[in-house]
């Protein structure tokens, strides 16, 4: 062979050796960017394709049911139903199983195609979904709520993992306490688990807000959405897979998947209202009850108080002894005492930095105190096990932080991205019943596109209050919300069971329907004392007061089936309309 045929054919080699290595390079390449992609921050206004998914196959349980109900509907018409379940504590847990329990047995429960709920409600709708059947099994959910619950080793065992991880805070301790002590069951599943599930349950959404977004931001960077396919910021419509909320990412590319937290851990950043400083009012003594006292200063020395004094419920949710119950009524009474006794001497003319100091001084004589009360326990079980969580949560107080989680919009290069999610690595997650009581948020406008809301009111607050609320949220944000009529306004202090805002072409007719009212407390001042009886915040409850809220949120439901009949037909005909 001549030498220029051999350098010829060792240029085509070499050629062809080029083209398969960028070729082969290029399908790396593509094949890193299709996973980036996938897993990248997805930037929408509209249904993620795994919620799209189980909303089709819901339809179908949604429309033999409607059948059953003899309401004529047909594939294109099955209305777009969601109830949405308030905060309110334990009241509202127990309530939401009552009003699902009653909806099972009056055969409505299969009309919904989305449950979703804030706060409160959070807990038990957490609860009732470990049962991949639990909308067939009502009665499980509620036998539940007598079980034996937690014993205080588990929940310190979980306690004990959790705190090896970076941003373990003050959410984690609520968590295990809420979850051991109020729903009485430790569930480690994670959330993004029910993705991969059947249609045999209305498609779950829970709800949180940005803790600084909602103190300083805009109002498209505070509230915050989680299914079980995606988590995100509903306004701003951006959003990460939920197995990846809490991994590491930079300029919306996923640099390093960190494990997602499971549902005891979620289910303490949804009902973390305490986290918020000013619900350090909600305990302030007489003697501080002073305009030129109640500074952040005050309010800081009443954040320490109200935690301490919370846990110290809660850890009653998960022990049995007598002695151990009896240790605790202790330290509730001394620190009751301490906060309660005048202390305004203390701050008598004093300079403002003076006064910071001398609350200073009173927050850790209420930590020296537990600690104190700590020590002269009876050795055994009981005084580790506190004296492991007293631990882990006095550093916890100075810092005051509370569900922090990675943020996946870190360096996220967008002009509609608020610059308090833009320049922080990590984010936090609080109780999105501070900003609305109820869920709205999630289900106003395109998006979801509903006809029909029911929104059972367990909350504590003035009534219709998270109504005109979300009615002002929708205003400033330009999305279709009914009109309140001026006169239901006037019925907040004795509220009757049953209220219609009626829809139009855009907005969703909401049923509203407020715990205690007319048909269950005979004037308003019975409505008041129910609301004492059964405070947000008197936990755990006593199985008479579980089985009262029980009752009461099961009879609201049964006696009002015909209302929620007739608006379900005409949630019908708008959707055939709409079509």
């Amino acid at each position: 062979m001549k030498a220029g045929n051999t350098g010829f054919l060792v240029a085509v080699v070499w050629l062809w050796l080029i083209i398969s290595a960028g070729l082969a390079q290029e399908g790396d390449n593509m094949e890193r960017n299709a996973t980036a992609s996938e897993k990248a921050v997805r930037q929408s206004q509209s249904l993620c394709d795994g919620e799209r998914e189980f909303v089709q196959k819901r339809k179908q349980i949604v429309l033999e049911t409607l059948n059953s109900l003899e309401i004529n509907c047909t594939e294109n018409s099955v209305p777009h139903i969601a109830l949405l379940g308030s905060g309110g504590g334990q009241r509202a847990a127990v309530a939401m199983v009552g009003t699902l329990y009653q909806l099972e047995k009056d055969n409505l429960l299969d009309t919904l195609l989305y449950l979703a709920s804030v706060s409160g409600s959070t807990w038990s709708m957490a609860s009732v979904y470990s049962d991949p059947q639990w909308s067939t099994n009502m009665d499980g959910a509620v036998s539940k709520l007598s079980g034996d619950g937690v014993k205080l080793e588990e929940a310190l065992a979980w306690l004990n993992e959790r705190e090896k991880d970076e941003y373990f805070s003050l959410t984690d301790i609520w968590a295990v306490l809420t979850s051991a002590g109020i729903m009485k069951q430790m569930d480690l599943r994670r959330f993004s688990d029910e993705a991969d599930r059947n249609a045999t349950n209305p498609y779950p959404i829970y709800c949180a807000i940005e803790k600084h977004c909602f103190s300083n931001g805009p109002i498209e960077g505070k509230w915050f959405e989680i299914s079980p396919h995606e988590a995100g910021f509903t306004e701003l419509g951006l959003f990460v897979e939920t197995s990846l909320l809490g991994s590491k990412f930079q300029s919306g590319e996923l640099l390093e998947k960190k494990p997602e937290m499971d549902m005891v851990k979620l289910q303490g950043v949804l009902g973390s209202a305490v986290a918020d400083e000013e619900t350090a009012r909600d305990a302030i003594p007489p003697w501080l009850n002073v305009p030129e006292y109640m500074d952040s200063s005050a309010q800081e020395y009443l954040l320490v108080y109200n935690v301490l004094n919370k846990l110290a419920i809660l850890t009653r949710g998960t022990i049995k002894g007598p002695a151990a119950l009896t240790d605790l009524d202790m330290i509730q009474k001394t620190l009751k005492d301490m906060v309660y006794n005048n202390q305004s001497a203390r701050l008598h003319l004093k300079t403002s930095e003076e006064r910071k100091d001398a609350f200073k001084e009173l927050s850790l004589e209420l930590q020296a105190a537990v600690e104190s009360w700590c020590e002269g326990l009876r050795d055994g079980p009981f005084k580790r096990q506190v004296s492991a969580i007293i631990k882990q949560v006095i550093p916890l107080i100075h810092k005051w932080e509370w569900g922090t989680t990675r943020n996946f919009l870190y360096q996220f290069q967008d002009p509609s991205i608020p610059p308090c999610l833009q320049i922080k690595e990590t984010f936090h997650l609080i109780d999105a019943g501070l900003l609305i009581n109820v869920p709205y948020p999630s289900f106003l406008g395109d998006k979801r596109d509903i006809d029909l809301i029911i929104a059972p009111e367990y909350s504590a607050g003035n009534m219709f209050e998270t109504l005109t609320i979300a009615r002002n949220y929708s205003a400033e944000l330009k999305k279709p919300f009914p009109e309140i009529d001026d006169a239901i306004l006037r019925d907040r202090d004795w509220p009757k069971d049953c209220y219609v805002l009626e829809g139009g072409e855009t907005a969703p007719t909401i049923i509203y329907m407020p715990l205690f009212n007319r048909r269950n407390c005979k004037d308003a001042e019975e409505v008041k004392a129910k609301r004492d009886e059964y405070g947000t915040f008197q936990l755990p409850y006593t199985q008479e007061k579980i089985d009262f809220v029980l009752e009461t949120a099961k009879a609201n439901m049964k006696n009002n089936k015909e209302t929620l009949l007739r608006e379900i037909k005409k949630a019908v005909l708008r959707r055939q309309n709409k079509e």
